[in-house]
């Protein structure tokens, strides 16, 4: 890419950060992270916000705490909303808005039911967007809402387009993953994978509209042969072919602009909203700011970390910000054990090992305090039913 090419991604990626609803899901897999956090009753959970789909998740383990910090504060008026619902809705009406992404009185119940209920940041961006949950032909969810939703509607719009709807609900329904991937090969595979669909998975300014960084883009294309093309066939093919999709929400959720009842994410399932309303909730909190910052200001002791691929997007310009977010981490560290699961687009993340920290006074690198659970993260990292990464990291920090 020129030198042009590359500063007018770099512009639409930071406008859009600035000013949008990015991510109205979270794209990574909580049953996956469960595993390899082994949540306790005494942990408190440090966690980028995301959509909070996983906030909710990891609450239904119980923790001491958890914070959700986030830099954009439209991803922590989502998780606010959410929270709000929990506490004052029912069941169906919850599912209705969260589930199905729509509700024909939302403004009502809105103004009625949870916007007293909500911080006053949060409630300004609601104030303006109760339209989210309304049903038009364009947007007929609020999962086609925000960027990553502009591009779940175009992809939703395509598959229409090529008659490959009913396709692909043969292929979530079928019952062996034998009969899946016949049906993928024989009734998908040469349909999807269009001229124009190759193009568009060529084009870098279309995963800026997925909150992808240009400095994870650029992993990518540097280190995964064929690129960012390949890679999106080869994760596509792998989610179609090697994993069961019978309980793949995640992108049953492209294919329908909505959950169902039996294929939606923990916190969408009656007998776990319960838990939630009955208590669990109230150990979530949401917080606007950096995670160096928040710890810098906070206090508070943290013994889990959940960093998604927040070190893809320091890797590359910031690395001064990943070193004052490695330095708080470790601070934690020196109070109690504690254990950091992220994700990267590359398949190993050894800059990360690079990154410099003073531990007790003396020059370290974080690779020289740090433990990591290979076997397991590779042994989980295969059953992510994302599967949009190229690794998953477990790693233990234990200065004691």
């Amino acid at each position: 890419m020129s030198l042009a090419g590359k500063w007018v991604s770099q512009a639409i990626f930071g406008s859009i950060h600035s000013s949008q609803l990015i991510y109205n899901t979270c794209w990574e897999d909580p049953r996956l992270d469960r595993q390899a956090l082994k949540i306790k009753k005494s942990d408190n959970i440090l966690m980028i916000t995301s959509a909070g789909c996983n906030a909710l998740d990891y609450a239904l383990d119980n923790p001491n705490h958890i914070y959700a910090v986030d830099l954009n504060p439209r991803q922590n008026a989502l998780l606010d909303l959410k929270i709000a619902g929990i506490r004052n809705l029912d069941f169906e009406t919850f599912f209705q808005i969260f589930g199905k992404g729509r509700l024909e009185n939302f403004a009502q119940v809105y103004r009625y039911q949870l916007r007293s209920e909500i911080p006053e940041s949060s409630r300004r961006f609601w104030d303006r967007n109760t339209d989210y949950f309304n049903a038009a032909a364009w947007r007929p969810s609020f999962y086609y809402r925000g960027t990553s939703g502009f591009i779940a509607r175009i992809t939703s719009h395509y598959i229409h387009l090529n008659s490959l709807q009913f396709a692909m609900s043969e292929m979530f329904s079928a019952k062996t993953l034998e009969d899946q991937k016949k049906i993928y090969e024989r009734e998908i595979q040469d349909r999807l994978f269009s001229k124009a669909l190759n193009w568009l998975f060529s084009r870098e300014n279309l995963f800026v509209f997925l909150g992808v960084p240009k400095s994870q883009y650029e992993q990518v294309e540097g280190q995964y042969k064929g690129g960012m093309l390949q890679f999106c066939r080869d994760s596509i093919e792998a989610i179609c072919t090697k994993l069961p999709l019978s309980d793949n929400y995640f992108w049953w959720l492209y294919l329908q602009g909505g959950y169902s009842l039996n294929r939606c994410p923990e916190y969408l399932k009656q007998e776990n909203f319960k838990k939630l309303q009955a208590g669990l909730v109230d150990k979530i909190t949401t917080h606007t700011s950096s995670l160096h910052e928040f710890m810098q200001k906070s206090d508070q002791p943290i013994s889990k970390f959940v960093l998604l691929d927040h070190m893809d997007w320091l890797a590359a310009s910031q690395n001064r910000v990943l070193q004052a977010e490695w330095q708080g981490i470790l601070k934690h560290a020196e109070k109690n054990p504690v254990k950091a699961i992220w994700r990267s687009a590359s398949a190993k993340t050894d800059f990360v090992n690079r990154v410099p920290v003073k531990v007790q006074g003396r020059d370290r690198q974080v690779g020289d305090i740090v433990s990591y659970e290979e076997a397991l993260a590779a042994g989980l990292h295969k059953q992510d039913r994302v599967h949009t990464y190229g690794s998953f990291s477990i790693a233990n920090i234990d200065l004691h």
